[in-house]
């Protein structure tokens, strides 16, 4: 008997969708009547019991071990303990330092390559789970390296870092692509699981930032950094728990050939002047808000030039940053997302630019002539640079949706959000550039008050860019007619959204710092995957 030929891909994927549509719980409609479901006000714990109902237990514990234990408690921790680590244990200078802190953040400029490897790469017949677990691994090594070896090789111990920061990218890759899918196969709980996964970013952040600095205290930067093996233990573990539907014989000469026809897209949709101008303004403003963090980091904690903060401030004051962006959110959500992408850009960056000021007269000691101390003046400071920050980078998610060609939306908005990171990246380097260059070391800051200024005159640069940028609002069609339509073939268009999905949902990037140390994700995350979200149900 002759052997069978592979099934087609696209027969293959809706398969696999109706066998998740047919082992789906109880419907909606049913679970409102006896009064548990997502049309009703439930009380927290109700609403996590319709979510494990209707999604599975193992999508919750998934979401909760991915973005709010992973991301958002071990990012908070990483953020404080990784400062520390370069600064007391590798001590190496504050430009080093700042470079190396834009170095860890690299695997989440490639996430567009973690997501196609879930989607093209299934291991065993399975797309998700062994990558889940595959992440969990090479954090748990890299974090037992950093935290046992005592006398590490600064390049080995970058290495190590990057290859954590790699294991929380990946990991959010895949269960960005399981959410992507549910929203898919249950949009009426769509909105439910975009707000599951603010929270337990933002619980976990607020947490993790919390205790960062008490943990540093009582087992020093290396030992928090070997705390880290334990949320990557639990990805594991929901790797292994996870529910998915096993797809054998899977066909990847096929898959190769829609991600070919898939990269001929995005490079036509690039050219496009539509899309091309406000990517140009989106790197470049990232790019020239120049990041002296590590240089202030330095300062703060320094016994004799600096203010002695200790480490228990230091985390709290990361944490006051976390609810500044909360505030952002809440801000933009209710009062500014209709207005204009060029005018709320132009506020914004110029109000980011007036923020900056805060360093400068915390530097120069002027709150303590207007009687504020300098552990209130910090907190304030960082709570208001983080809700600027948040507002600044609400409004370049929304446009980053909008840009994106119909039938790939999810891998050029991922593309779009690495142009993103690679733009936060270069702001790092020219900041440990301009630290190397005023001679700001771990010791002497007599010049910082000048790399403060010229970062503040710096972030006012892209307003001579904002022409680039559309004048009309979140509400309307910014790319030409012919970008948006369908091709002929609508069915094999959803077969490849859903092959996508783990490309359309990114929280790796934003402006303040590298994802890893985002705890600070929380709020974003909301507005950013209800305009993905809407893509591919509008796409569906």
């Amino acid at each position: 008997m002759s052997p069978q030929p592979a099934p087609d891909l696209a027969e293959d994927k809706e398969r696999e969708t109706n066998v998740l549509i047919e082992s789906a719980p109880e419907s909606p409609v049913k679970a409102m009547e006896e009064g548990d479901g997502p049309g009703r006000q439930l009380s927290p714990v109700a609403w996590l019991r319709m979510l494990a109902r209707e999604l599975h237990w193992s999508f919750v514990l998934g979401v909760v071990a991915t973005y709010g234990v992973s991301q958002g408690l071990g990012g908070g921790i990483n953020r404080v303990a990784s400062d520390y680590y370069w600064k007391d244990v590798q001590r190496v200078q504050p430009s080093v330092a700042q470079v190396y802190q834009g170095v860890t953040s690299i695997p989440w400029m490639v996430k567009p390559l973690w997501g196609l490897l879930t989607d093209v790469l299934p291991v065993a017949g399975y797309r998700r789970r062994p990558y889940f677990i595959l992440a969990g691994f090479i954090g748990v090594i890299a974090m037992l390296i950093v935290s046992l070896h005592s006398k590490l090789h600064a390049l080995f111990a970058l290495l190590a870092l990057m290859s954590g920061s790699a294991s929380v990218a990946i990991a959010d890759v895949t269960i960005d692509a399981c959410v992507t899918e549910n929203s898919i196969l249950h949009p009426h709980l769509a909105a439910d699981m975009i707000t599951l996964n603010g929270f337990c970013s933002s619980v976990g952040g607020l947490i993790g930032f919390s205790i960062s600095g008490f943990l540093v205290h009582a087992i020093g930067a290396q030992g928090a950094l070997g705390l880290l093996t334990l949320p990557s233990a639990l990805v594991i573990l929901s790797g292994m728990l996870l529910k998915e539907v096993h797809t054998p014989n899977f066909p990847y000469g096929q898959a190769h050939k829609k991600f070919v026809e898939a990269s001929g897209k995005m490079l036509a949709a690039l050219k496009c002047p539509e899309v091309w101008r406000p990517c140009v303004y989106m790197y470049m403003s990232l790019a020239l808000s120049v990041d002296i963090q590590e240089g202030m980091f330095y300062w703060y904690t320094d016994r004799k030039a600096g203010l002695s903060f200790h480490e228990g401030f230091i985390g709290f004051m990361f944490a006051v940053g976390s609810v500044g962006s909360l505030v952002g959110v809440i801000l933009y959500q209710n009062i500014l997302k209709d207005h204009p992408f060029r005018s709320l850009l132009f506020t914004s960056q110029l109000l980011l630019s007036l923020s900056g000021m805060l360093d400068l007269i915390l530097v120069l000691r002027l709150n303590l002539k207007m009687g504020i101390p300098d552990y209130y003046f910090a907190a304030i400071d960082e709570g208001v640079s983080k809700m600027i920050n948040r507002v600044k980078w609400m409004p370049l998610l929304v446009l980053s949706s909008k840009l994106c060609p119909t039938g790939i939306e999810g891998t050029f908005y991922a593309l779009l959000m690495s142009i993103d990171n690679i733009g936060g990246l270069t702001g790092s380097w020219v900041g440990g550039l301009l630290l190397h260059l005023l001679r700001i070391t771990r010791t002497e800051f007599k010049n910082l008050w000048a790399a403060i200024i010229i970062r503040n005159v710096m972030r006012l640069l892209p307003l001579a860019l904002l022409f680039l940028v559309s004048n009309s609002d979140p509400n309307s069609t910014l790319l030409p007619s012919d970008m948006l339509n369908e091709d002929e073939d609508g069915e094999g268009n959803q077969m490849e959204n859903i092959e996508l999905t783990s490309l359309a949902v990114d929280r790796g990037s934003f402006p303040d710092k590298s994802p890893q140390e985002c705890g600070n994700r929380e709020g974003l995350d909301v507005e950013q995957d209800d305009d993905e979200v809407s893509l591919l149900h509008n796409k569906g």
